[in-house]
């Protein structure tokens, strides 16, 4: 009698433990990309340490849902190699589908500035451990590909204390390609070095320097809707604006050369 209660335990455990293994094989999965972009900024090199990337799939903000993604090449990144619309890809993985709630970026402890030729560490409180946390919504549905994009921008976030050093204030976005626009276009010329401010009618307002080398800008992650250019130059040039864009989900609205007037008042 007992040999017959052990082989009903051992099936019963065995049969559970199939049943589990074929949940997870059968798991609702979708596939997501994470790439690193960037705004271009009044530095020579923004370099900072990405160890890890993580989301938390949990409404409990805090505690419970994170999972790391596992980067594939930890380390330094500069991030000024992923402006004006280029981007590098740090995450290809599956992830069950469903809704991410926030993103981490967990960094390491070699993050500097180059300015002027030299190299300055960049003081990064508290992130090493609980990283760099921003908020999203997005949902993820069975057996689609998303890309999201994580743009930093490095001309608001590195903040240059009284001391001389610098620290990091991170100002990050998140968005996916599918549900935002952007601007872009070209300046010229290039020496007007004017920072190109999006603003909506809502009063949101998200910017970028044009690259120093041709000119070029990109405003990426623009929500659809009607946009003002404010572009503001050095003072040895006159301001421009632009009215009445309108930015299209999933397209990229391309504007004419912009061209900068001396300020004689100067």
């Amino acid at each position: 009698m007992k040999k017959l209660i052990y082989v009903v335990i051992a099936l019963f455990v065995l049969g559970a433990c199939s049943e589990t293994e074929e949940s997870i094989n059968n798991s609702k999965q979708a596939v997501l990309k994470v790439r690193l972009t960037d705004a271009p900024a009044d530095y020579q090199e923004v370099l900072i340490d990405i160890q890890d990337v993580m989301i938390n799939l949990s409404t409990e903000n805090d505690t419970l849902g994170w999972q790391s993604l596992d980067i594939a090449y930890p380390g330094v990144y500069n991030l000024l190699d992923f402006t004006s619309g280029f981007d590098t890809l740090l995450v290809e993985t599956e992830i069950p589908a469903g809704t991410i709630n926030q993103i981490r970026l967990i960094l390491g402890e070699n993050n500097q500035v180059k300015v002027d030729g030299e190299y300055y560490d960049i003081q990064t409180p508290s992130t090493q451990t609980s990283g760099l946390k921003f908020n999203l919504n997005e949902t993820l549905i069975e057996g689609f590909t998303y890309t999201l994009w994580i743009d930093f921008d490095a001309g608001r976030s590195i903040v240059q204390k009284g001391n001389g050093g610098f620290l990091l204030k991170p100002v990050i976005r998140a968005y996916t390609e599918a549900e935002n626009g952007g601007i872009q276009g070209v300046i010229f010329p290039i020496e007007a070095k004017p920072y190109v401010m999006a603003i909506s009618s809502s009063s949101d307002t998200m910017g970028t320097y044009a690259d120093t080398t041709n000119g070029e800008y990109l405003i990426n992650g623009l929500e659809e809707g009607s946009y003002t250019l404010k572009l503001k130059p050095t003072e040895e040039y006159l301001s421009q604006e632009i009215e009445n864009i309108e930015v299209i989900s999933g397209v990229v609205t391309e504007i004419d050369t912009i061209k900068f007037e001396m300020n004689f008042s100067k």
